[in-house]
């Protein structure tokens, strides 16, 4: 499994499945975050899956790789009060999700945009 369909399939399986198993088939036993609002470890995601919303949904989008990092787009709902368009940036190390960056921003609809452009291709 090449570096894209690593994650690809690692956070389809966490925050699409909400599958917590996945963890530790696919993310590294020392996990780095670099969110200011998750601490590090498998422990901190496990309960942050566990713990989200309902009515909480992730829809991947592009994915890109440069070597060792892959970043993949993302739509959120539910994770904050709007929608929240993002891009996650992982270290893969011995074939795992080693380390954890992210960008995120509220969605603003095309028809709020100056542009006339969605955020988002596949919504």
């Amino acid at each position: 499994m090449d570096n894209k369909e690593l994650v690809s399939t690692a956070i389809t399986a966490v925050f699409v499945n909400r599958d917590v198993s996945a963890l530790d088939k696919y993310f590294d036993i020392d996990y780095i975050q670099h969110n200011p609002q998750i601490p590090n470890g498998l422990e901190a995601l496990r309960q942050l899956i566990k713990n989200l919303k309902t009515d909480f949904r992730y829809v991947p989008g592009i994915v890109t790789e440069a070597g060792e990092f892959v970043m993949i787009h993302g739509h959120y709902t539910g994770w904050a009060e709007k929608p929240m368009i993002a891009v996650d940036i992982f270290r893969i190390r011995n074939g795992k999700l080693a380390e954890h960056w992210d960008v995120m921003q509220e969605e603003i609809t095309s028809d709020e945009s100056i542009n006339g452009n969605k955020m988002f291709p596949i919504n």
